[in-house]
């Protein structure tokens, strides 16, 4: 059975001094890992087509449960993020939220466009890599279920406090007079926005909203809290960007 289909590749293997093992995110068909035959070689016309970052068409080949890369054109290569280790590093942290999530149906469509709208504004600099981050991190949340709730406090109802409480076990905010819980995390008014946006708004206005410098550290650090809670695991691309931070 043949396959063509457009991809991301999220993760690349090296098999002996030719071949790679290379994971795609596609929106047809969620994550497909595929044999690239003879990618590494110099001749190969597939190589630039099967790394890491690259988005790509893909023609597929399936016997049982084993795909095999006939042809790769690429249609968008993301070299600019290795120009700098932090942002490089924010892009396989991208993929590799892809790879803990697993999307189908479709969720892996919307997985795939906002990955990829992230990796262009990431690329060309059009973006701060923390919003990005945070942008990616949350909206991938609410598409895989995780959404949280942050219309109003979840007692009272009340739309807005000087500061919101956050609860990173059920994704729920309170106000000051009903927060009961000392480890809640406090949200001013400006990140409060931000968080409501990403989760909230149209794609087609998701990276259209602008935070004060001072401010985007607070929010990508409470949605990178959400997405570990929630996870309850480990990203070894986010302790690297700690290390390198």
């Amino acid at each position: 059975m043949k396959t063509v289909t457009n991809g991301l590749v999220i993760k690349e293997t090296n098999l002996g001094e030719a071949d790679r093992l290379i994971t795609i995110l596609t929106a047809d068909n969620g994550i497909i890992k595929a044999y690239a035959s003879g990618a590494k070689s110099i001749k190969s016309k597939r190589g630039s087509a099967t790394g890491l970052l690259s988005y790509s068409n893909f023609a597929l080949s399936k016997k049982g449960d084993t795909y095999r890369v006939s042809e790769a054109t690429p249609i968008k290569i993301f070299f600019g993020a290795g120009e700098d280790i932090y942002n490089l590093t924010v892009a396989q942290y991208f993929c590799e939220l892809c790879s803990v999530f697993e999307p189908s149906g479709n969720s892996a469509e919307e997985f795939l466009r906002l990955v990829l709208n992230s990796l262009y504004f990431l690329t060309e600099k059009k973006k701060p890599p923390l919003i990005l981050k945070a942008i990616t991190e949350f909206r991938i949340a609410a598409i895989s279920g995780y959404c949280p709730s942050l219309v109003a406090c979840d007692t009272c109802g009340k739309f807005e406090d000087g500061l919101m409480h956050f609860d990173l076990s059920n994704g729920k905010i309170y106000c000051n007079d009903c927060n009961t819980e000392n480890s809640n995390i406090k949200i001013n008014k400006t990140v409060m926005t931000a968080m409501r946006h990403i989760v909230y708004s149209p794609f087609e206005r998701l990276y259209s909203f602008n935070i004060p410098k001072d401010y985007e550290e607070a929010l990508s650090d409470v949605t990178e809290r959400y997405i570990v809670y929630q996870t309850d695991r480990k990203f070894t691309t986010l302790e690297f960007l700690k290390l390198i931070k």
